[in-house]
C-alpha cells in the first residue's frame, strides 16, 4: 500500500485507524485506502464540477485527494473535534490548490446546500444514516439536480436500508476486490443516485 507515499506527496498525514470516540452510534475514523480512491477517480462518476460531501472525514484524506486529482470542491464532515483538528492542520500543510472545507458538526446536524455526491464508509449507524438520506433527499426536492451517493465497503444494514428507499436507484459498484490480498465481497463502491 502506498497510503505513506501520497500522504507525503500531498503533505498531510491520515494514516492509522482512531477509536477514541467510537461508540454505538459513531463508527471509528479509518481511511479510505488510496488504492481505492484511485479506482473511484478513475470511474469517471465525479468531475471537477462536483461538489462532494464526505460524511465522517477524519482527517481529510477522502477530501484531500479528490480536491488535488479532480479539482471538485470537498465538505468534510467530521463529528469529533480531536480528529477535525487534525484535518484543519492538513489543510494548513496540504500541497493542492483546491483547498477541501470542513466542518465541525455531527452529520445530522449538517444542512446540505449545493452538493450533489456523498460519500461514505461506514462513518455512523444506521439509524443515524437514515437521517442523513432524508436530509439528502430533502435537499434534492427543494434543488433538484443528479445526486450520486457512494458507498465504500457498505456494512450491510446501510445496503438494506438504501434498498427500500423509492427515491434512491441502485446505478453499479466498482469493484475493488482484486486491490486486495484477501477476497472480500466488501471490497467495493456501491453507487446510488437521485434524480
Amino acid at each position: 500500500m502506498n497510503n505513506k507515499k501520497h500522504d507525503k506527496e500531498l503533505k498531510i498525514h491520515t494514516t492509522g485507524r482512531d477509536d477514541y470516540k467510537a461508540d454505538a452510534y459513531h463508527h471509528p475514523y479509518e481511511p479510505t485506502p488510496y488504492i481505492v480512491l484511485e479506482r473511484l477517480v478513475s470511474s469517471g462518476f465525479l468531475t471537477k464540477d462536483n461538489v462532494v460531501v464526505d460524511y465522517g472525514c477524519g482527517k481529510g484524506r477522502v477530501d484531500f485527494f479528490l480536491a488535488s486529482k479532480i479539482g471538485c470542491k470537498t465538505i468534510g464532515i467530521e463529528y469529533d473535534r480531536r480528529i477535525y483538528e487534525s484535518a484543519m492542520e492538513n489543510k494548513k500543510t496540504y500541497s493542492g490548490k483546491q483547498k477541501p472545507d470542513f466542518l465541525c458538526i455531527s452529520a445530522e446536524e449538517y444542512r446540505i446546500e449545493e452538493a450533489d455526491c456523498f460519500y461514505f464508509f461506514n462513518p455512523f449507524s444506521v439509524e443515524i444514516l437514515c437521517s442523513v438520506i432524508g436530509k439528502i433527499i430533502t435537499s434534492y426536492y427543494e434543488n433538484p439536480r443528479k445526486v450520486r451517493l457512494f458507498f465504500y465497503y457498505p456494512a450491510k444494514e446501510y445496503i438494506s436500508y438504501l434498498m427500500t428507499k423509492e427515491e434512491i436507484c441502485f446505478v453499479t459498484e466498482i469493484d475493488c476486490g482484486d486491490l486486495f490480498s484477501e477476497n472480500n465481497s466488501r471490497e467495493r463502491i456501491m453507487v446510488f443516485e437521485l434524480g
